[in-house]
């Protein structure tokens, strides 16, 4: 099964798995499951970074490609029909990196890896 990891799952993966909820370890560890990251993702990082809402000992690429591959993290690119989709969300939710996160799970029809809560008024499978 293909997952899609928010932004905090894959910082918390990276950094400090004990921030998951046992459930998303479980489902992150199962070699079976396809993991996937948003740029969206390494976007939302590196403007948490620009603005010091959160810190980083090394560059974002070198933190990023470090993780993808230790990993095995596929790349899901932002497509334009993720960005279609996103016009036709309702605003439940206003952060544009989880819009789009939670469009491109509605578009792959894959679930994502979230402990935002907020996401599942958007009709999503969320995991956590």
């Amino acid at each position: 099964m293909k997952l899609l990891l928010d932004t905090h799952s894959f910082l918390w993966m990276s950094t400090d798995e004990s921030k998951l909820s046992e459930t998303a370890r479980e489902m992150i560890a199962d070699l079976e499951h396809e993991l996937l990251l948003s740029p969206a993702s390494y976007w939302e990082i590196a403007i948490k970074v620009k603005l010091g809402k959160y810190t980083m000992d090394e560059s974002i690429d070198a933190f990023v490609g470090r993780e993808v591959e230790r990993n095995a993290l596929q790349i899901l690119p932002i497509e334009p029909r993720h960005a279609a989709e996103v016009a036709r969300l309702p605003f439940h939710h206003r952060d544009p990196f989880d819009r789009m996160l939670v469009a491109q799970a509605i578009v792959e029809q894959i679930p994502i890896i979230s402990a935002d809560s907020q996401l599942t008024a958007y009709g999503v499978e969320r995991l956590w």
